[in-house]
């Protein structure tokens, strides 16, 4: 396996919106092991042409689309300054470049602290400065949708575009109970004013601290890949399922059980 080989692959079928074979299909051997690798090398390259990691994806935590795909273990991909921006409800949101772009409504995480392997829930919960509501759209350059967990990983965990609502900050009574209220929120995702599925935040493996907490066990036992720091952006997983988006279309969102506004956005 060449990891430089297949980072600037990926990369090159991202910058052009382009799919091809996936990696499992041509290589059987290609591993999860083996994409992490692949993961170092996709960020140094994107880093040695000026972009700044500013935080993590979690993918898969929803365990009732895994199924749809497939996947049945969370990934994990990194977000950059240039696939990440703050929206206000009604902005546009450029992401048809992407290969196949789904849209995802997820809760969003400012670290306060880095983070580390053996922490509790509870650690994790009062190491949260503030919350948001976003949209990850995710791609994948991969046909149809169809690939294994390593391909997942190499093509950047399906990351594309993060775009993350108004922030609230939390107060320590807040923190107390944050793993608990998270785990607790209902959503309902709609397409031009009609809804198309509805979610709640256990959906994430059980709520998006405990995304999180899976996140920072994973990635303390990685020598290539950092782990969770202070002032990262975290996004935990699809509360619903992910569907495809099309230019013109406005998505919305409703929450309730947490004090976070719902977000909308048309596609562009």
């Amino acid at each position: 396996m060449d990891a430089a080989a297949i980072a600037r692959t990926v990369l090159s079928a991202i910058d052009g919106g382009s799919q091809m074979e996936p990696f499992t299909t041509k290589d059987a051997g290609f591993t999860e092991a083996q994409a992490y690798v692949v993961t170092a090398q996709l960020r140094a390259l994107r880093m040695a042409r000026g972009e700044k990691p500013v935080g993590r994806k979690i993918g898969f935590t929803n365990r009732t689309i895994w199924e749809e795909y497939g996947i049945f273990q969370p990934i994990w991909g990194d977000v950059y300054d240039t696939t990440f921006r703050d929206v206000r409800p009604g902005d546009k949101v450029a992401v048809s470049q992407l290969p196949e772009p789904r849209i995802e409504p997820e809760i969003v995480l400012g670290l306060g602290r880095d983070l580390g392997p053996g922490m509790s829930i509870d650690e994790i919960g009062q190491s949260i400065d503030w919350i948001a509501h976003g949209f990850e759209f995710v791609q994948s350059i991969f046909p149809d949708w169809k690939f294994n967990v390593a391909d997942c990983v190499a093509d950047g965990g399906l990351h594309g575009r993060l775009f993350v609502g108004p922030r609230l900050d939390l107060s320590a009574d807040q923190r107390i109970t944050l793993a608990r209220d998270l785990s607790r929120l209902t959503i309902s995702l709609s397409r031009n004013g009609e809804t198309v599925d509805r979610g709640v935040g256990a959906n994430v493996l059980d709520g998006p601290i405990q995304a999180l907490a899976h996140l920072t066990a994973v990635l303390g036992k990685d020598t290539l890949n950092p782990p969770p720091r202070a002032g990262e952006i975290v996004t935990t997983g699809t509360l619903t399922r992910a569907f495809p988006v099309l230019p013109g279309e406005r998505w919305s969102t409703d929450i309730q059980g947490i004090e976070l506004p719902g977000l909308s956005v048309e596609i562009a």
